[in-house]
């Protein structure tokens, strides 16, 4: 039941997170996601378009009586939650080892723009690795080139130096970077109302000079951007979050956590260039001087009381002091 899309100034639409309604084995998965389907079927809102969203299903009837559909559906119960732990959250860069013998290693795409000097070694690589190895996308825009064999290790690195394509926290440029995500937007997306791909690099080119004033440029932040409210570059799980409002012009969100599960609040409407970075100066200031021991910026700015948590997606619209 999760999903990140809403419309703007309709406040029967909301992003909302996913619950964890149970466990089932490997072979049963694609099962339960066909009972997942059939309950949408039977309970979706079939009426309404924008609240004909699995997402709203488990939000009107709630996580136990949707599961108590699937397992109707499924002819058995699933098996209790189990327990589990993200280590860490974001792309791998550098060299991994594998249990198979064989390395893999994660390079640095900016926005998945593969271009210039980096595409030339990119393929470069991919003809080094014909017959064997392959190449990875990351759901964060990154690339992962995988299943390099012992003897190519030492070439690939010395194609990734002469190609200067960046693949190491020292050769991303800052923690936002490396942490940095926008939808295509314009000119080739109909519904952005705003730039996104092409625009957030920039933004965060100029961020990148306050960071670095304030000791913070090698921290990781998650900073994301889209280009209307439909939210494929996830901006409302992001400590820093900016969805569309106008060319030029972003509704700005804080206080999503680090790892993806908390909801970003509303903290400025339709803000500039310029109005961002005035907001966000004296924050990044603050949390170098005042942040805990481990805390992420998204942690930091919800206990500092710049927004307060969503803890729900149904809070969207009533939450925020805007």
């Amino acid at each position: 039941g999760g999903g990140l899309g809403f419309t703007h100034n309709n406040q029967k639409t909301h992003p909302r997170l996913a619950d964890v309604i149970g466990f089932c084995l490997p072979k049963d998965a694609k099962y339960v996601a066909e009972a997942v389907m059939t309950v949408q079927r039977d309970f979706g809102d079939r009426t309404n378009r924008k609240h004909a969203r699995l997402k709203y299903c488990v939000e009107d009837y709630g996580p136990d009586f949707f599961r108590e559909q699937v397992e109707k559906t499924l002819g058995k119960k699933l098996e209790p939650a189990r327990a589990y732990v993200f280590q860490t959250r974001g792309d791998h860069y550098g060299w991994y080892k594998t249990e198979d013998d064989l390395w893999h290693v994660g390079v640095h795409v900016p926005i998945g723009r593969v271009k210039e000097e980096v595409r030339t070694g990119l393929s470069k690589i991919a003809q080094e690795l014909k017959g064997g190895g392959g190449f990875r996308m990351t759901c964060n825009q990154q690339v992962l080139i995988v299943d390099i064999p012992e003897a190519k290790k030492a070439k690939i690195q010395a194609m990734l130096e002469q190609h200067k394509i960046p693949h190491s926290n020292e050769t991303t440029s800052s923690g936002m970077k490396r942490n940095m995500v926008a939808c295509v937007a314009l000119p080739t997306c109909p519904l952005a109302f705003a730039e996104a791909e092409r625009y957030l690099p920039t933004l965060v080119d100029r961020l990148e000079g306050v960071l670095e004033r304030s000791g913070l440029k090698n921290t990781d932040i998650v900073i994301r951007m889209t280009g209307c409210p439909n939210s494929c570059g996830r901006p409302s799980m992001a400590e820093i979050g900016f969805i569309g409002k106008a060319p030029g012009t972003y509704n700005m969100y804080l206080g999503g956590d680090f790892v993806g599960q908390r909801l970003a609040t509303l903290f400025a409407e339709s803000v500039t260039e310029d109005q961002i970075i005035s907001l966000l100066t004296p924050m990044f200031s603050q949390y170098a001087a005042e942040r805990e021991k481990g805390e992420a910026f998204g942690d930091f700015v919800v206990r500092k009381g710049y927004v307060k948590p969503m803890v729900a997606g149904r809070h969207w619209w009533t939450l925020p002091n805007v």
